[in-house]
């Protein structure tokens, strides 16, 4: 190849080389799910692009990514509680960044808005949350206060373009101390509930007891009540059949020996007499 062929390949492929690479600057490709944040010089554009293929103008603007997906951070908060309980809790924050606050996102804050922005707001809504619960209300109360947090938490980010999609208290932990109180305190309250329990049956098997007792009475009382007037009536059977009998017993008991005397239209014969008579 003489030299007067290489002076022309030579140029064309630098030019080549060059066409391919402004056009390679002049595309931005934005992921899905999220948009693209335009810079001119570094001056940041209010009009995003948005997910897909855009163009752009070579060496002239950048293009930062801005996530809108739902990502979630969990975040080691420490608080104090209103009885001055040590609180020390781990949190889950679920949050997206909105599409039309990228721009102000990225200008504003940057792309570390996270630390910048999130977690430490995530610390302050903690902290005076629990300074109006007890440490045992923060454990009865716990869905009420993660949705007082949450809320705090929007009022503090959502000016900025930051969204909380879902928050939750993953747990809490105190003190030794507080831990071993509370321990005995259940272990209490389950004393007094297994006492509360036992009197009660013991007061249930005491009036089954009396109710069988009761009854056993009133089942002897009606025995007692049908067998005397069975007697009752026996006897009076009895009297009434002996009556006859016992009237003529009376008669014989009380008879002096003497026959009764006849009477006639006219006079009294003597049966004694007549008796007398006829054996002769």
């Amino acid at each position: 190849m003489n030299k007067s062929k290489l002076k022309v390949i030579i140029p064309s492929a630098i030019i080549a080389v060059l066409l391919l690479i402004t056009v390679l600057s002049s595309i931005a490709v934005v992921p899905a799910g999220s948009t693209g944040v335009v810079t001119t010089f570094g001056k940041v554009s209010d009009t995003v692009m948005q997910e897909g293929l855009n163009f752009k103008v070579p060496f002239v603007q950048n293009v930062a990514i801005i996530s809108n997906k739902i990502q979630k951070q969990e975040v080691e908060a420490a608080a104090v509680s209103k009885d001055l309980q040590t609180v020390s809790s781990n949190i889950a924050v679920n949050y997206r960044v909105g599409l039309q606050s990228s721009a102000n996102i990225y200008k504003n804050i940057g792309s570390d808005y996270e630390t910048i922005v999130l977690l430490p707001a995530v610390q302050e809504s903690m902290k005076s949350v629990s300074a109006k619960y007890t440490a045992e209300e923060l454990i009865t109360k716990r869905a009420q206060v993660g949705e007082e947090i949450k809320k705090t938490l929007e009022e503090k980010v959502n000016e900025y373009g930051i969204m909380i999609e879902k928050f939750n208290i993953v747990n809490f932990d105190f003190s030794q101390e507080f831990n071993q109180a509370i321990e005995a305190k259940q272990v209490a309250e389950q004393n007094l509930i297994k006492t509360k329990t036992e009197q009660e049956q013991a007061i249930v098997v005491a009036e089954a007891e009396a109710k069988k007792k009761v009854i056993a009475a009133q089942a002897e009382a009606d025995a007692i009540s049908k067998k005397a007037k069975a007697q009752a009536d026996a006897n009076k059977l009895l009297n009434a059949s002996l009556n006859d009998t016992i009237v003529e017993y009376e008669k014989v008991q009380k008879w002096n020996g003497e026959l009764p005397k006849a009477t006639g239209s006219n006079s009294i014969i003597d049966m004694r007499d007549t008796t007398t008579t006829k054996t002769q």
